[in-house]
């Protein structure tokens, strides 16, 4: 009995963090971009976003944590901040502009080989990001208040792993902010 109870934990929690949906991303501190704060429909759930090499000031390596989940964010080559991939519950998710040097428009790519675009919805401001997919569902960031990439308000109804809602936000956030 309990090695059958075991599969289904194993099988089913997946799943269960699947349906977590991301409410909000805020910086730690006023004045830096480097850490930010996570929130999550789940009560007293929060999570972490920050750099990885804090003190090196090193922009292309960054860690999550949401509960007991975690994972990676980096770029996949050296120097070259048009490509990016997430690491994280045995996934790998990339992302990569779909035109060289534009920010503003990202092809997202699932191990499953599930491809959508996550774009700025306006061309000359950035306070707003969104994805419309019959397939996949509806995500979508948005600045608390306009002009202050300090705080983002996400409205989460997309059918995906938390490793793909994190690359969604840390590309939101790493192409918005300024890097101090």
């Amino acid at each position: 009995m309990k090695a059958i109870f075991s599969i289904l934990v194993l099988t089913f929690l997946p799943m269960c963090v699947g349906a977590q949906q991301l409410t909000a991303v805020a910086t730690q501190w006023s004045d830096s971009f480097k850490e930010w704060i996570i929130y999550t429909d789940v009560e007293g759930e929060e999570g972490h976003l920050r750099l990885r090499w804090n003190s090196r000031g090193d922009w292309t390596q960054w860690e999550y944590r949401i509960g007991e989940w975690f994972g990676q964010i980096r770029t996949k080559w050296p120097e070259r901040v048009d490509e990016w991939e997430v690491r994280g519950e045995n996934l790998i998710i990339d992302a990569r502009t779909m035109w060289r040097d534009n920010m503003r428009e990202w092809r997202i790519s699932t191990p499953e080989g599930h491809q959508y675009k996550w774009q700025s919805r306006y061309a000359n401001v950035l306070d707003e990001w969104v994805i419309d997919t019959e397939k996949f569902g509806f995500f979508e960031m948005y600045t608390a208040y306009e002009g202050d990439p300090r705080e983002w308000l996400i409205v989460d109804e997309l059918d995906a792993s938390l490793p793909e809602r994190m690359m969604l936000v840390f590309l939101t956030i790493i192409n918005s902010t300024p890097k101090q």
